[in-house]
């Protein structure tokens, strides 16, 4: 990933606009990453004040500064109010790989925004970052994340037993992966 991403990316798609999260977006942010059900499946428990989420904004940045991935904010064409972000984290430039990450505030589910959202960051990561793979890494319970990604054409490739450590217990991940060649024939 080039580290001069200046200006910050803005992608636009029939419904969205994706751009960088400010700190001026912190409640908005508060009130998805502070939901129960948003937070089920991130491995973070719901965020409790203003400042958790104000640390979340930071380490987007960081990840930015570092060439390591990039969050975008997902906001509806004509409200700059954010309603979910969607980016990479632990990308590997000398592997040509990242994971991709998303939530969206519950009051936006089942509107087809996520599906919009994850396609256009996964169209911009493979033409502009130039990635050969782009991963998933999924709890099995979480169904409507596994179909979001399935319906993107992201391949299910194994299950990683007790892959991370979260709310004192361990998880098993699904591994999804979708490769360059893949998307290009979708």
């Amino acid at each position: 990933m080039d580290k001069n991403l200046a200006p910050f990316p803005i992608i636009e798609t029939n419904r969205l606009i994706l751009r960088k999260i400010k700190v001026s977006d912190v409640n908005n942010v508060f009130q998805y990453l502070s939901d129960k059900e948003v937070m089920k499946y991130y491995g973070l428990a719901p965020f409790e004040t203003v400042e958790d989420v104000l640390s979340e904004i930071a380490w987007y940045q960081t990840i930015l500064d570092n060439s390591t991935g990039i969050r975008w904010g997902i906001t509806l064409k004509g409200k700059d109010e954010v309603i979910g972000s969607c980016g990479f984290l632990n990308m590997v430039s000398e592997h040509y790989r990242t994971e991709i990450g998303y939530e969206l505030n519950r009051s936006y589910w089942g509107k087809g925004i996520a599906n919009e959202a994850l396609q256009a960051v996964v169209s911009y990561g493979f033409k502009y970052f130039n990635l050969q793979r782009i991963e998933a890494l999924i709890e099995p319970p979480n169904i409507s994340s596994r179909k979001l990604v399935e319906k993107q054409g992201f391949i299910r490739e194994g299950l990683l037993r007790n892959y991370e450590f979260a709310g004192g217990k361990f998880d098993d991940i699904y591994m999804y992966a979708l490769l360059k060649q893949d998307f290009d024939a979708l």
